[in-house]
């Protein structure tokens, strides 16, 4: 399992345009996704890959960190695992 937090993402934009986004470059599709709380100044999501090893996940992260999209810069940051 392998978590991606996709950091100042456009308020605006939907879970499916996300998915359709990660997709185009070369993300398998999340199974899971979180709206993170904050002030709302640099909305972010929290995607779960349950078939997905954090090292492929790193791998692909580049591709998408500090990408122009909807008028944000994005930054991408694989999370380590959380346990309860």
């Amino acid at each position: 399992m392998s978590l991606l937090l996709l950091g100042n993402i456009d308020s605006a934009t939907t879970d499916d345009e996300i998915r359709e986004f990660l997709v185009k470059y070369g993300f398998p599709p999340f199974d899971e996704i979180e709206h993170v709380p904050g002030d709302g100044t640099r909305p972010a999501v929290m995607l779960t890959f349950h078939s997905l090893e954090p090292d492929a996940l790193r791998k692909l992260q580049p591709r998408i960190q500090h990408m122009f999209w909807k008028g944000h810069n994005l930054s991408a940051l694989v999370m380590a695992e959380r346990y309860s």
